[in-house]
């Protein structure tokens, strides 16, 4: 209270209109005023202003009597109605949960069933993907494959082709016996480049 007094005696240019918080402890006045308006209220109980002061004491301790059996009936009516009520509640938010658990079920099977149809095209495409790979696979492997056996081919002819001339070249060997003679006509008949 002293806080607000101080905040409220400071000189106005020397608050900001958007600092100022207001102290109140009161409610929303138009909630107040509307809630008001529209509420309905219980008709006048009999109860009330209901007790004339009768003659004698006894007479007095029966009509008080009877006023407490007659109140004691309508609090019990009053109280089975509000058990009522409150069952009635209890079983509406058991029916609400029920359903909000039920959708949520649901939502989680629908949930489920599209992960599961996710992973089946995932693994459809990895599958269709593999295969691809390894045809392509097999692709570079039979053009490895026919790589190497031409290469193969090609070394053995080289090899044939080297031997063929080896061949030729040496049925034109000389025999031992004309070797000294061809020898000696090297040595004989040197050609000078």
């Amino acid at each position: 209270m002293s806080l607000s007094r101080h905040l409220l005696r400071r000189r106005p240019q020397a608050l900001n209109p958007c600092h100022i918080r207001q102290f109140s402890t009161t409610a929303n006045t138009a909630h107040h005023k509307d809630h008001q308006r529209t509420h309905e209220f219980l008709p006048p109980s009999n109860y009330l202003n209901s007790w004339e002061t009768p003659r004698n004491p006894k007479e007095a301790e029966s009509r008080l009597a009877l006023l407490r059996r007659e109140y004691a009936k309508q609090m019990k009516a009053v109280r089975k109605e509000y058990i009522r009520e409150m069952e009635l509640q209890k079983l509406e938010k058991l029916k609400m949960d029920e359903a909000r658990r039920e959708t949520l079920r649901i939502a989680n099977e629908e949930r489920k069933a599209a992960k599961a149809a996710e992973k089946k095209a995932k693994a459809k495409e990895r599958e269709i993907a593999e295969a691809e790979f390894r045809k392509t696979l097999m692709k570079e492997r039979a053009g490895k494959l026919e790589y190497w056996r031409t290469r193969t081919k090609q070394i053995e002819e080289k090899k044939m082709k080297k031997n063929e001339l080896l061949r030729r070249q040496s049925s034109e060997w000389i025999d031992e016996s004309a070797l000294e003679k061809k020898i000696m006509e090297v040595m004989v008949d040197v050609v000078h480049l």
